[in-house]
């Protein structure tokens, strides 16, 4: 096996043992890059010079016979709407194409502080706002199992990047399934906590109660490990929860022997590829070989989930990004004859049509005389939704679904159909609503691209949600298949 192909955990073990140093990590991991970027182009900006920097200071705490902690020494990248001080965040918009933050983001200085080896920014839907990585100003990014098919999105770079053994982690951010569904596109593991669980300070915000950070990984522990570096309480960040943080590796025991798995129905309907259905039933098979309770149960307002969502996202983004005017920072319009038309060209330039329909949408529910109608209401669903999940948890420890309702689809497949690309965000979003905690693991194919089964919990329940993806992927082999990349450029 590749060294970069490894796990986080087998690095680390490889690095404690001095069996590799840091040094030689990253420049594994700089020639991988150099081999397969071309056909993946999953890094907006790549930082090798201080990463080998940051691995040097690595090796000088190893020769000092210092103990490292479990992600140090180990190359990783941030999707691009985090802030790093010093190095471009674009959030793959011509808006912010130069824009240099002054300071980290809470999880950047987190796993800087742990340790962790940054190769660089990951390509995304601009401002996070898509389902398949297309809506990036600068390129789309390519499906390491088939390279004519999407990685998913926003968060595609991110997930991209592990599949192709380009790091070995990152961090992406889930507003309506953005770290899920990519990672069930591209056959990884991927972990949306609960809102409030790790700190939002220092992410580009796109919908503000919706957005969380969450790890991208290729087994579950490396996703446990991450996670105990970037929770926990961040007085930065007013809608991060004070909680008791446990420690999520202690959750990784091969048994869910009685635990109660709820199967909600709403989740196989229309629009469900028959070959997703089929292995997630064969998933939901292995489960209850394994000793697992499943049960059939209803979540009745799933349905309204998507419009809800397409909503409150849009108004939340018509808010945010009103700051993006040419008068701070980000793009400004040149020649232009007063201010009024300064920020309308401004804006024109600088937001893709993607963000501009969903600035539209949003305005247009936030406008007067259709606050109450439009928005209000979405509001009031959207308590709904949360009292499903509220009463469905109260019987199942974990609840079960797909995470997608398709594999990947063709590069330009639904670009002009906007209403298509929203419904594969048909089984993920309503979770945000929630504000609940989902993880999406490897569960099979469908054509040899690979499929995600989702696993979703009480608030604050990540430890029980380890627990059963852990068991499950010691009792499959599908998290061990890697696609198989050149460096020939195909594209």
């Amino acid at each position: 096996m590749d060294i970069t192909a490894r796990s986080a955990a087998e690095l680390h073990t490889m690095l404690e043992s001095k069996a590799i140093s840091a040094t030689e990590l990253v420049r594994e991991f700089i020639d991988r890059i150099n081999k397969v970027e071309g056909n993946v182009k999953a890094f907006v900006t790549l930082t090798e010079e201080s990463a080998l920097e940051q691995a040097a200071k690595q090796d000088e705490k190893i020769a000092r016979g210092e103990k490292i902690g479990p992600l140090a020494g180990i190359p990783m990248a941030f999707k691009d709407n985090m802030c790093l001080t010093g190095i471009r965040t674009t959030c793959s918009s011509k808006m912010l194409e130069n824009f240099i933050p002054p300071y980290d983001a809470t999880v950047v200085e987190r796993l800087l502080d742990a340790g962790a080896i940054s190769l660089g920014k990951l390509n995304m839907d601009e401002f996070a706002m898509g389902s398949s990585t297309e809506n990036s100003a600068f390129f789309p990014t390519h499906n390491p199992w088939d390279l004519s098919c999407v990685t998913g999105g926003s968060s595609g770079g991110s997930v991209a990047s592990v599949a192709a053994d380009e790091v070995a982690y990152s961090l992406g951010s889930d507003t309506g399934g953005s770290i899920r569904q990519p990672a069930a596109f591209c056959g990884v593991v991927g972990m949306k906590p609960t809102y409030g669980a790790v700190s939002r300070y220092g992410l580009i915000a796109f919908a503000s109660s919706l957005d969380q950070i969450g790890p991208v990984t290729k087994t579950v522990r490396d996703n446990a490990l991450v996670l105990n570096a970037i929770a926990g309480h961040d007085t930065k960040d007013s809608t991060s929860v004070p909680f008791e943080k446990p420690d999520y590796t202690e959750f990784l025991v091969n048994d869910i022997k009685g635990l109660k798995i709820g199967i909600p129905w709403e989740y196989f309907g229309e629009g469900i590829d028959q070959g997703v259905a089929r292995v997630i039933q064969e998933a939901i098979e292995t489960l209850k070989g394994l000793g697992a309770e499943v049960t059939e149960c209803s979540m009745p307002h799933t349905e309204y989930a998507m419009p809800t969502y397409y909503l409150i996202a849009p108004a939340e983004c018509s808010s945010n990004l009103a700051r993006f005017d040419g008068v701070r920072y980000g793009h400004r319009s040149q020649n232009n004859e007063d201010i009024i038309s300064m920020f309308r060209k401004t804006r024109a330039e600088g937001f893709g049509s993607e963000v501009k329909r969903r600035i539209m949408l949003g305005t247009y529910a936030l406008s007067s005389g259709y606050y109450d109608a439009y928005y209000l209401k979405a509001q009031k669903v959207r308590t709904l939704i949360k009292q499903d999940f509220d009463n469905a948890l109260e019987k199942f420890d974990v609840l079960l679904s797909p995470t997608a309702p398709t594999p990947a689809f063709k590069l330009g497949e639904k670009l002009t159909d906007p209403l298509s690309m929203y419904m594969s965000d048909i089984c993920t979003s309503p979770l945000n609503l929630a504000g609940l905690p989902g993880i999406s693991v490897p569960a099979g194919f469908v054509n040899g691209l690979p499929v995600g089964l989702q696993l979703m919990g009480k608030a604050f329940s990540e430890g029980m949600l380890y627990r059963v993806a852990y068991t499950f992927e010691q009792n499959t082999d599908f998290h061990k298949v890697k696609p198989e990349l050149t460096a020939e450029v195909v594209l």
